[in-house]
């Protein structure tokens, strides 16, 4: 038999689910809102550079360097963006994921994916053990250390011969297949368009989840991240650890669409270009590092009559775009895009 307090209590828990799923279901129809805006750019990407693309061959190389720069760019963005750990190291990352490639497919004689997961694993454990060394360390001094492995590390790699092949470093370096089919080099384009717009998605779904809000949060105040449970320290190791993983499948990228690779293939120039790219493109999303990618990549090396001093090029549009636009292209555009809103 039923107590006369049982009905009540039970009323009361329906109403309380009902109030829940009336409160979850803007929730859910904002992130469906954002799920398909998110789609809809990464159509509207893929489609605007294959026809910018098309069949030449010099252009799907800037393609594979520009996915290159965004994969990097965007293992930067968790710990430097949004944590506000400034390392140095990315090159050395990057690096090793093309050396994992290389190493499993070559020397082994491995599927050559099988280097990419153990390029992503072995950054990561690499990150990890640099940011325990280094967890007393930030700003200036964290970057002064993680530069000095990054160049002790492409150091390595010229000496280690019998391992990494030296300076002449290791080539014919197989094309990952799938089930047998090996793709063209158009068709690699392509992949390397959407590998890069699947991995800048989840990152966007990352920065707007909890834990990159606490994530940034930590740079902007710890004291607050700790007094709510969190551990700063923690977040910051993971999101290196993460980046690091990334950035290594750049270098892997990279190494499969020209078949071989270098120690000076991974050069110091590539981290401080990384810096830069979510500065262009807009800091606050995750999109604004593929962007500013494809905005260095155009600047040093597609832009006629400036090939030779495409870095002073590059120099004057970063100065001009923290001047006019601290917020970088993106932020440019949606202020237009706000004013335009207003102005109706």
């Amino acid at each position: 038999m039923t107590s006369p307090t049982a009905a009540p209590s039970h009323r009361r828990t329906s109403q309380t689910k009902a109030d829940e799923g009336a409160v979850g279901a803007p929730a859910r129809r904002a992130a469906g809102r954002s799920i398909l805006r998110e789609t809809l750019i990464c159509v509207a990407v893929v489609a605007a550079v294959l026809a910018w693309m098309g069949p030449s061959l010099y252009r799907q190389d800037l393609i594979f360097l520009t996915a290159t720069y965004g994969l990097v760019a965007l293992g930067m963005y968790l710990p430097f963006v949004l944590g506000g750990s400034l390392s140095m190291a990315y090159s050395a990352y990057a690096a090793i994921g093309a050396y994992a490639v290389a190493l499993v497919s070559v020397k082994a004689g491995l599927n050559p994916w099988l280097g990419w997961f153990a390029g992503m694993a072995v950054s990561a454990i690499v990150a990890l053990i640099i940011a325990m060394a280094t967890r007393k360390l930030s700003g200036f001094y964290l970057a002064a250390v993680t530069l000095l492995f990054a160049m002790a590390f492409v150091d390595w790699l010229g000496d280690a011969t019998p391992i990494t092949g030296g300076e002449s470093g290791i080539s014919s370096i197989p094309i990952p297949s799938l089930f047998g089919w090996t793709p063209p080099r158009y068709a690699q384009a392509v992949a390397a368009i959407v590998f890069v717009c699947v991995v800048t998605v989840l990152l966007e779904r990352i920065r707007r989840s909890a834990w990159g809000l606490s994530l940034s949060a930590s740079r902007e105040s710890t004291p607050a991240v700790q007094s709510s449970g969190i551990s700063p320290a923690h977040l910051r190791v993971v999101a290196l650890a993460v980046g690091a993983a990334i950035a290594s499948t750049g270098g892997a990228l990279f190494t499969v669409s020209v078949q071989a690779v270098t120690p000076e293939t991974f050069g110091l120039e590539l981290v401080f270009l990384a810096i830069f790219m979510p500065i262009i493109g807009g800091r606050g999303t995750a999109w604004g590092a593929p962007l500013g990618a494809l905005i260095v990549v155009a600047v040093t090396l597609n832009m006629p009559g400036y090939q030779g001093s495409g870095e002073l090029l590059l120099a004057g549009v970063v100065l001009l775009i923290l001047l006019v636009a601290p917020g970088g292209v993106i932020g440019w555009i949606q202020q237009g895009i706000h004013w335009i809103r207003n102005r109706k």
